[in-house]
């Protein structure tokens, strides 16, 4: 007869999971305080834009910092919720290295498309871009209707 009681050690030892709720909580301020560093700087950017004379340069900036910030938050959101960081290092790269592949195309497309935009009335760049411009001929006193 078979012997039912035997189990395999894969089924019979239980994962180690990390120390509850803890780090989850971590997560959840960092996140949090992250969030309402880019609030405070999208509101910045607004009474900057709503001033008199606004500063691109710190507009521009202040945006940086705001895709820096969300980046940030993207990697901890990947990382503690989606597990994405107890992983080996060959599962990481194979969700990593499509990713940059795909934000390095959407880069080289809109810089095509934005070259494409700028040269597409120039002959491919052999002339300069023509303008509508109206020009007006002299007129001879002396013509003859």
């Amino acid at each position: 007869m078979s012997d039912h009681g035997v189990t395999s050690p894969e089924i019979s030892f239980a994962p180690e999971h990390a120390s509850g709720t803890k780090r989850i909580w971590r997560t959840f301020w960092l996140l949090s305080l992250i969030t309402v560093i880019e609030l405070a700087i999208g509101l910045a950017i607004y009474n900057i834009h709503k001033g008199a004379n606004p500063n691109a340069t710190l507009v521009l900036f202040f945006k940086g910092m705001v895709c820096i910030l969300t980046l940030a938050k993207a990697y901890y959101i990947v990382s503690i919720f989606m597990h994405l960081g107890d992983e080996i290092r060959n599962m990481i790269m194979t969700i990593v290295v499509p990713l940059m592949l795909f934000i390095w195309f959407i880069t080289a497309f809109l810089w095509d498309g934005n070259a494409w935009k700028n040269l597409r009335n120039t002959n491919a760049g052999s002339r300069p871009a023509q303008t509508e411009q109206h020009q007006q001929h002299p007129v001879e006193k002396d013509a003859k209707p």
